[in-house]
């Protein structure tokens, strides 16, 4: 019997979709395979859609966080991942862009991760197990201090961003999670 094929979302794919993924975004110039308005809920998949979802530098452009976090729980699978790229809030690009609606630190999804310090406020009543958190994914770093400073904010997240991420920001986080239903 064959593996049943996977379903893989790419949120705001723009030109960069990743492959075999269905892409999703607004723009008619983008390489998305369904155009959508990420502001707008629903989104056009059933509950329970897809095993996974990509979202790489999309959600700062968002209006609403907690909106799209319920709309992603709802379309992915229990036991399904959600990658989330978003600008780190000391870096100056995340500052710079006047799109950017939003920033974020290593703890901006803890309302969302049962048993934080966070989750108690329920903005909502989704929950994520929170897998990975890693500064600079997948960002080729060529200077060996980039790469020095990226290790060690990996590695001490919260005494990084507490002490030391104004003087030497990194350029984004990504969140890894597991959908709990």
């Amino acid at each position: 019997m064959a593996d049943t094929p996977h379903i893989l979302i790419d949120l705001g794919c723009g030109k960069r979709k990743r492959p075999g993924t269905i892409g999703i975004d607004r723009n008619s110039q983008s390489d998305a395979d369904v155009l959508h308005d990420l502001n707008h809920y629903p989104y056009p998949f059933p509950d329970n859609y897809c095993d996974g979802i990509y979202s790489d530098n999309v959600l700062e452009h968002l209006d609403d966080v907690i909106g799209v976090m319920v709309e992603l729980h709802r379309i992915t699978k229990t036991g399904g991942f959600i990658e989330i790229t978003v600008p780190f809030y000391a870096h100056r690009n995340a500052n710079t862009d006047p799109t950017h609606k939003h920033w974020f630190g290593v703890h901006s999804f803890d309302y969302f991760v049962e048993g934080t310090d966070h989750s108690n406020f329920h903005y909502s009543p989704v929950r994520f197990r929170l897998d990975a958190v890693v500064f600079d994914q997948g960002i080729r770093q060529t200077h060996w201090i980039d790469r020095m400073i990226t290790k060690f904010a990996n590695a001490k997240k919260d005494f990084f961003e507490n002490r030391l991420a104004n003087i030497f920001p990194r350029a984004q986080l990504t969140f890894r999670f597991t959908v709990v239903k």
